[in-house]
C-alpha cells in the first residue's frame, strides 16, 4: 500500500497532467467544467493535487492486482500478455531509443494507418519558399487547422523567435522545437503544418515529422528565396548581399538531400501563389 508521501506525489502528478493537457488545448477551467460536467471547484482541487480519495482507492486496487491505473480503467478489450510486456518494455526506453524502436517496427511491418499520416501535411523548405502563404491557403481549402511551428515555439518560450537563441541557446531551442512538434501531432489528426527551415537538420525531429505527416518540400531558387525574404520586410540580406547569396546557396546545397526525403517536391520559383497552390492541390490529390 502506498504511503502518504507517495499518495501526495501521485495526486500532484495527476493534477499537473490535467492542468498541462488543458493548457495545450487552450481550454479554460470553466470550459472544461462545462464539457465534462465536473464542477470548477473540484477541477481546481484536482489540478492542485487534492484529488478525491476515490482516485487513491482505485490506485490501491490496481497495485494489488499488479496493474497500472490506465490498465485497470481502460474500456477496450483485454491486451495479450505479449502486448502488455512489449508496452512495459517500450515505456522504459528514452525518447531517442523509442523513436529508433518505432522505425524498426515500421520498417518491418509498415505503417499501421497510412491514411492518418496522409491527413497531416507538413511543408518543409527554407524561409521564402512559400510555406506560410501556401500552407494557410491549403488549410483553408481543406478546412483544417494551419499551424506554424515557429509560432508554437514562440508561445512556449514567451519571447519572439529572434530572441529564443540568444536567451536559451541552440540546444534549448531544439528541445522546444521537438516538444512543440510532438504536441502539434498529438493535438491535430488533420492539419497543415509549416516547419522551420532547419528542422530537417535535426534527425529525430525530422523522422518524427515524416512518420506522422505527408511531407512536401517547397523548393525555390536562391534568388527567389532572397527576394521573398526582402519583400517580407527583412532588409538584413541587403547588407552584404553578395555574401548573403553565397551563404544561402551553400545552405540549399547542404540541405538538398534532406529536403528530398520529403514525400513530394514542388518548385515555387517563378510561379504565382495561385499556380503553386494548384500544383500543391494536385500533389495532394484534391480538387
Amino acid at each position: 500500500m502506498a504511503n502518504a508521501q507517495q499518495d501526495e506525489q501521485y495526486l500532484q502528478q495527476l493534477g499537473a497532467r490535467v492542468r498541462d493537457t488543458r493548457a495545450r488545448l487552450n481550454m479554460s477551467r470553466k470550459a472544461l467544467a462545462a464539457s465534462s460536467g465536473v464542477s470548477e471547484r473540484y477541477l481546481a482541487q484536482l489540478e492542485g493535487g487534492q484529488g478525491n480519495i476515490s482516485i487513491l482507492l482505485l490506485r490501491q486496487v490496481a497495485q494489488a492486482l499488479s496493474l497500472s491505473l490506465p490498465d485497470l480503467l481502460r474500456e477496450e478489450r483485454e491486451h495479450s500478455v505479449e502486448l502488455t510486456l512489449l508496452t512495459r518494455y517500450l515505456e522504459r526506453l528514452s525518447p531517442k531509443r523509442l523513436l529508433q524502436a518505432r522505425g524498426i517496427l515500421v520498417s518491418a511491418f509498415g505503417e499501421l494507418d497510412p491514411q492518418q499520416r496522409h491527413n497531416r501535411i507538413a511543408l518543409v523548405g527554407l524561409r521564402g519558399a512559400g510555406k506560410s502563404t501556401l500552407g494557410r491557403a491549403l488549410a483553408e481549402k481543406l478546412k483544417v487547422p494551419f499551424v506554424e511551428l515557429d509560432q508554437e515555439i514562440e508561445r512556449e518560450a514567451g519571447v519572439p523567435l529572434s530572441e529564443v537563441f540568444s536567451l536559451y541557446g541552440q540546444a534549448a531551442y531544439r528541445r522546444m522545437e521537438r516538444r512543440c512538434l510532438e504536441n502539434v501531432i498529438e493535438l491535430h489528426t488533420r492539419a497543415v503544418i509549416a516547419t522551420g527551415g532547419s528542422l530537417v537538420t535535426e534527425s529525430d525531429a525530422y523522422e518524427t515529422l515524416r512518420a506522422a505527416c505527408f511531407t512536401i518540400w517547397l523548393k525555390a531558387s536562391s534568388e527567389d528565396h532572397m527576394e521573398r525574404v526582402i519583400a517580407q520586410g527583412d532588409l538584413r540580406p541587403m547588407t552584404g548581399r553578395e555574401q548573403a547569396m553565397a551563404d544561402l546557396r551553400h545552405i540549399l546545397e547542404e540541405r538538398e538531400a534532406l529536403y528530398r526525403l520529403a514525400d513530394a517536391t514542388i518548385d515555387t520559383s517563378g510561379r504565382s501563389v495561385k499556380e503553386s497552390l494548384k500544383e500543391l492541390q494536385n500533389v495532394y490529390n484534391i480538387s
